[in-house]
């Protein structure tokens, strides 16, 4: 994921109606498109989401231009910045990941059985490729957690599985909190498959919420044939699967 957070702080007013009239960051438009506009819109957003699958969120408007068949001009009427596009686009795939989430919960009796489901399909739908920052930010725990902090107004606290001193465990940072509210929605749903299948005893107890997205994000390479990437991304999750199931004790 290659996009400065700043950057990303700045283009969330434009992206959610902050200088946006009708809040989607789509170059203003208080008024229904024109069906060419709309055309070329969905365009756009299609190709945003397989360049930037495919390149990561660094590769270049004009990518997304040509892979749309338009110019780089009409995506630039649309989304007024690079950041702007970037996020409609990851607040697209952090939803549909939230609601794959919520329907693995509703749907899955058996905890282990929820988890897996949820990682099978968004895997499938190469979402783990557009996750914002603020749900892959992670980084080697520190040997001490320190004091608790007490949640701050308007911030959510993200479930997470503390370390023990010196186990270098992944965890998300800083202070487990975001304040993106998409991401909060995901970080707090996938908290409640990953403390179901722990509490079932499925599931390794050092495994924390950020492990998970990581599974996801990494077990959808993007690879130039469809057929042989869904055989890949099967195949790693399969094995990652096993790597977070629990084992008793030899």
């Amino acid at each position: 994921m290659h996009i400065q957070d700043s950057h990303w702080a700045s283009a969330s007013a434009v992206a959610t109606g902050g200088a946006v009239s009708n809040g989607r960051g789509d170059g203003g438009r208080s008024t229904p498109l024109r069906v060419d506009a709309q055309r070329n819109l969905e365009h756009v957003l299609r190709a945003a989401r397989e360049v930037f699958g495919e390149l990561g969120y660094g590769a270049p408007m004009e990518d997304v231009a040509r892979r749309a068949r338009v110019g780089v001009g009409t995506v630039y009427r649309r989304f007024p910045s690079k950041d702007v596009l970037v996020r409609r686009i990851a607040e697209e795939e952090t939803s549909r990941l939230t609601d794959q989430a919520r329907a693995a919960l509703g749907q899955e009796d058996e905890p282990w059985s929820a988890l897996s489901r949820f990682l099978r399909t968004s895997v499938a739908s190469g979402a783990g490729r557009l996750l914002p920052p603020q749900v892959l930010r992670v980084g080697v725990a520190e040997e001490s957690d320190g004091p608790e902090r007490p949640d701050r107004p308007g911030e959510a606290r993200v479930p997470h599985q503390r370390s023990q001193p010196g186990s270098g465990e992944l965890r998300l940072v800083p202070d487990d909190t975001v304040d993106d509210a998409g991401a909060a929605a995901l970080l707090e749903v996938v908290g409640q498959l990953v403390e179901r299948a722990r509490a079932a005893g499925e599931l390794r107890p050092d495994v924390s919420v950020s492990d998970v997205l990581l599974v996801i994000a990494t077990a959808a390479p993007a690879l130039p044939d469809p057929a042989q990437q869904a055989a890949a991304s099967a195949r790693l999750l399969d094995i990652l699967l096993e790597g977070l199931r629990s084992r008793p004790p030899v």
